[in-house]
């Protein structure tokens, strides 16, 4: 497939930009979905990456693609290829967003740049979000968005085996049940099918089962990584090397960094890194 990449790096410097209050609705359901517990009345300080779930785009329904995402060409540059995943992202923290703030999210499309993978043209399009809570700076993120060619007919689009990952020196079991998924899908308003619709993510895309959201292992490492030291790291970054599906458990692991950090990653029961992500105070 050819693609014109100086016509989609024109999209490099367009905006898009939502604002939404955050309600102890959306706590409730965010701490119901994660099996956690916080402060859940206004001024109590909201859990990490919850802005993952506010001021997302609303495309209406009859503008969506056939892969439930936002048909191509609005904010993100319309990318030929059918597949798309979320890449790896990185953050800086510089406050918290508490319960009844208005959240606004600004974002900008960074980059656009064509490479070649294993599976043929990757298009990496790079996207940076700031944040802010009732006007005060809370963290800016980078997103790393990857579109890449769908397998052949007949061809898996797993990666080659690799050896199964070890535990971290702290580790804990989750289980990706499809209701788990289903929720995630909903609070953050993501269309997209691979999360929920197991007919799709067969029969289409090839997969053997539903994909476990890359924003979602985000949050849980995130988490992970600040319930260990106690308090939300300055910066947090991870990519996504491998696919978790819901057909067993998957783990989340951390061990010490020499610089004082946390090395963290997520893993199927009995395979390799899923995510590498490591966070820093």
């Amino acid at each position: 497939m050819s693609l014109d990449i100086d016509h989609l790096r024109g999209w490099i410097g367009r905006e898009d930009s939502a604002s939404e209050v955050l309600s102890p609705a959306l706590i409730r359901q965010f701490n119901a979905t994660f099996d956690r517990s916080s402060g859940e009345t206004p001024g109590d300080v909201a859990p990490l990456l919850v802005h993952f779930c506010l001021a997302q785009p609303t495309v209406p329904t009859t503008e969506l693609g056939p892969d439930g995402h936002a048909a191509r060409g609005g904010f993100l540059p319309p990318v030929p290829l059918p597949r798309r995943m979320w890449a790896g992202g990185a953050f800086s923290f510089y406050g918290d967003i508490l319960i009844g703030d208005e959240v606004t999210r600004r974002s900008v499309v960074k980059d656009v740049v064509l490479k070649t993978g294993r599976t043929g043209p990757l298009c990496f399009v790079t996207v940076e979000h700031e944040v802010t809570a009732n006007g005060r700076p809370v963290l800016t993120e980078r997103q790393d968005i990857v579109y890449r060619e769908a397998p052949a007919k007949g061809q898996s689009p797993a990666k080659p085996a690799a050896d199964p990952a070890p535990l971290g020196e702290k580790s804990t079991q989750i289980t990706p049940s499809a209701a788990y998924l289903f929720r995630y899908s909903a609070m953050t308003f993501n269309g997209h099918r691979i999360h929920y619709d197991k007919d799709y993510v067969r029969d289409v895309e090839g997969y053997p089962g539903l994909i476990v959201h890359g924003p979602l292992q985000a949050t849980l490492l995130c988490q992970f990584a600040a319930d260990l030291k106690g308090t939300r790291p300055a910066t947090f970054s991870f990519r996504s090397i491998g696919t978790i599906f819901d057909t067993n458990d998957f783990t989340i692991n951390a061990v010490e960094a020499e610089d004082g950090g946390l090395r963290l990653w997520t893993a199927q029961a009995g395979g390799p890194t899923a995510m590498e992500a490591s966070a820093s105070w």
